[in-house]
């Protein structure tokens, strides 16, 4: 039996060829790195480097990392170590960064303390779609995802247990001053050859412990006099030595350290046209923050449709649409929802949506025709509307409107966005504004599956300034691939761009 015969290896593999040749020539021809080095020689830099000083070492070109970090970010590369690393071995990062290879630390740096201009990368991004047409702004959708903090809950403390580390800490570290005052005079009988440095060493790390204990107590106070002004702090509520600015939140059934990344997507090709990063675990206020950054990041053009899911289902956010003048179909709340069935054909408890809101008389009418009317001497922001005790308690529906432990019949609270709630309610069951809402789940949900699915689950940064331009920079990257893509597949020519 013959043995298998393999190719051979050319003997001058690794020898000097006779004439220079161009390396990038062993790439593929349609290889992306060639288009996104098209698309980063039109990047405008000049805001940036203003910031740099003619005197000193030569720094490298703003252009030259900023192309390094979209090109690294939009193929699921985000160690700055792991990108330097890169830019030496990678013939494709070799080509985008000019056979140049910064250092982690420059990389790192620069990413961490430019978060204003990967904002500006990333409107540039949109408005590069815009002239491409890939963007029309006809049908658009806002959706948030959390991801994760550069920090854990190993790394966090609860307010009660601050105040006591911190009393703790004030005792031990008057303590050992008043051990170290009386350290001279007793040094040579007490430690004899000994320096006596054991004492100061543990009272400085005493110190710097205490000052770390106080400036997240003071941290966890202000962001609670924000958000629960007037309201005494749970010893409960915690916050991350880390990084004070990151919120707990669910996310994928665990609580954890995250930020709520918020995007705006157009339907046309899925190109992400507004951006913003909360520090809220739901969505209530997200729509206003949302349609500012649409405007920056879109001159302001107008928006035709506008999708939304049941988590921006809040008065805040219907007004903030309706000052817009969007047409939004935002989803509703099962306890919003009517069900399709009569009184006596079920036993099922009465929801919301059952009890019609009345806004010329400012009632509600419950499902046996009484009238529930609010104190309208009260300030409190969400209005409660009851209907007189003892018609509740003597009503044959009680027992489906209200539970046992509840003698005082069915209470529904509501805010002065109720009629706004009530007219998308309405709005929500037509045949129309389900076919347009169905459309939401293609538009912005593959956007954040693309992201998480190149690898990007959590920050690198701390803070939310940081923290908001790496988000800027992710967006920035997948509207920049997605744009590649395009131009790769003879879709689009980037000419065109040029030339509008």
């Amino acid at each position: 039996m013959s043995s298998p015969r393999f190719k051979s290896i050319p003997i001058d593999y690794d020898q000097h060829l006779l004439f220079p040749s161009n390396v990038f020539d062993l790439l593929p021809k349609d290889h992306d790195c060639f288009i996104y080095a098209d698309i980063f020689k039109a990047i405008d830099t000049s805001a940036i480097e203003k910031a740099y000083h003619p005197l000193g070492q030569h720094a490298y070109h703003p252009q030259l990392i900023t192309s390094i970090l979209i090109y690294a970010y939009s193929h699921g590369v985000f160690s700055s170590r792991e990108i330097q690393q890169k830019c030496t071995q990678d013939l494709a990062f070799m080509h985008i960064s000019h056979m140049s290879c910064p250092n982690f630390r420059v990389l790192s740096d620069y990413r961490k303390n430019n978060r204003d201009f990967f904002l500006d990368c990333f409107q540039q991004s949109v408005k590069l779609a815009l002239k491409l047409k890939m963007v029309s702004l006809g049908h658009i959708s806002l959706d948030g995802s959390k991801f994760k903090a550069n920090t854990s809950k190993h790394k966090a403390m609860s307010y009660g247990r601050l105040k006591a580390q911190e009393s703790e800490l004030i005792e031990a570290v008057d303590d050992l001053i008043r051990k170290a005052t009386c350290c001279d005079e007793e040094q040579d009988s007490l430690y004899q050859e000994s320096t006596g440095y054991s004492v100061p060493e543990d009272l400085i790390f005493k110190q710097n412990r205490l000052e770390k204990i106080q400036a997240a107590k003071e941290a966890l106070e202000k962001r609670e006099a924000i958000l629960n002004p007037e309201k005494l702090i749970d010893n409960k509520k915690q916050i991350s030595f880390a990084d004070n600015e990151a919120r707990i939140m669910k996310n994928n059934g665990a609580y954890d350290y995250c930020y709520n990344g918020q995007i705006v997507v157009d339907s046309d090709n899925q190109i992400i046209v507004a951006q913003h990063t909360s520090q809220n675990a739901n969505d209530f206020l997200e729509v206003e923050p949302a349609l500012a950054a649409l405007a920056d990041a879109t001159d302001s053009r107008p928006v035709d449709k506008m999708s939304l899911d049941n988590g921006y289902f809040s008065g805040s956010n219907l007004e903030a649409l309706d000052i817009a003048s969007i047409d939004a179909y935002v989803a509703t709340d099962r306890e919003e929802k009517p069900a399709n069935i009569t009184l006596a054909e079920s036993d099922r408890k009465f929801v919301k949506a059952d009890f019609i809101y009345q806004s010329e008389r400012d009632c509600f009418v419950c499902p046996a025709g009484e009238s529930m009317v609010t104190n309208p001497s009260s300030t409190a922001k969400r209005k409660s509307y009851q209907a007189a005790v003892k018609t509740c308690q003597s009503c044959v529906l009680l027992v489906r409107c209200s539970s046992a432990k509840k003698k005082g019949g069915r209470e529904i609270r509501t805010d002065k966005h109720e009629p706004a709630r009530q007219a998308m309610n309405q709005k929500m069951e037509s045949g129309s504004a389900k076919e347009i809402y169905a459309r939401r789940k293609v538009i912005v949900e593959p956007a954040f599956g693309h992201i998480k699915n190149s690898g990007f689950r959590g920050f690198s940064l701390r803070g939310k300034e940081k923290v908001a331009g790496e988000f800027s920079l992710v967006c920035a990257a997948y509207n920049f691939k997605k744009i590649v893509r395009k131009v790769l597949a003879g879709l689009i020519r980037l000419y065109e761009a040029q030339r509008a």
